[in-house]
């Protein structure tokens, strides 16, 4: 009898709430003012929220490069080297099985200015004259073309880990070369770790490509052109 009476107490309590909600109703709306006065008459349980008073978040947003700016400010190098023999190449290559240098295989021609980078295998080796980085093109051991860089940076921490694959040794190489990394540290006759390179290549608006190269701790942008002015 209890749970008939509480039962009755209920309803009469619910059903004139549900009476006056009517979700389907077509009644006009003539303003914003009257929809949100209309939705602000029971603050305490409100149909919706609007939060007015948080304001947006400002996102920066920085501006690209002005390629075209950079590659006219851009001078050709009035430099070159007897021979056309890079004289620090064998001071990088004489600790290492191979040229630690970025292979680039082109495909096409590229542009700087007057000059025209024909398509074929080139190392690309950035260097510093009296206080500027150019990049060279090398081929067979001579230098080709002297390019410079508009930019030189700082790789990031863990680069090369991220974007270089890792050999696959068996078990017996990594005993191996586990032995030689702990022998090497009381033996001067290692063999030196030789330095990483990566190599970034971009097609950009314009007819411009960017090539960015990876070398030890600094990075080099260069930019050039896919069609001659």
């Amino acid at each position: 009898m209890l749970k008939k009476i509480l039962l009755i107490l209920v309803l009469f309590t619910i059903i004139p709430v549900m009476a006056e909600y009517d979700p389907l109703s077509e009644e006009p709306i003539n303003s914003v003012e009257e929809f949100y006065r209309q939705n602000s008459e029971n603050p305490e349980n409100p149909e919706f929220e609007y939060p007015t008073d948080n304001q947006p978040e400002i996102v920066e947003i920085r501006p690209t490069k002005n390629y075209s700016k950079i590659y006219a400010d851009l001078a050709p190098a009035s430099h070159s080297y007897m021979h056309d023999i890079d004289p620090d190449q064998y001071y990088d290559m004489k600790d290492a099985t191979w040229a630690p240098y970025p292979l680039l295989r082109l495909n096409s021609y590229i542009y700087f200015k007057d000059r025209a980078i024909e398509p074929g295998y080139y190392l690309l080796t950035p260097r510093e004259h009296k206080g500027k980085w150019y990049l060279l093109f090398k081929q067979n051991g001579r230098v080709n073309h002297i390019i410079p860089i508009y930019e030189r940076d700082i790789v990031a921490e863990g680069f090369y880990e991220k974007h270089l694959p890792k050999p696959k040794l068996t078990k017996a190489q990594k005993i191996h070369m586990g032995a030689l990394s702990f022998l090497g540290k009381f033996k001067s006759t290692k063999r030196k770790e030789q330095v990483k390179s990566y190599m970034e290549i971009s097609d950009l608006e314009n007819h411009f490509v960017s090539i960015i190269i990876y070398y030890g701790n600094h990075k080099y942008s260069t930019i050039f052109r896919t069609v001659k002015l």
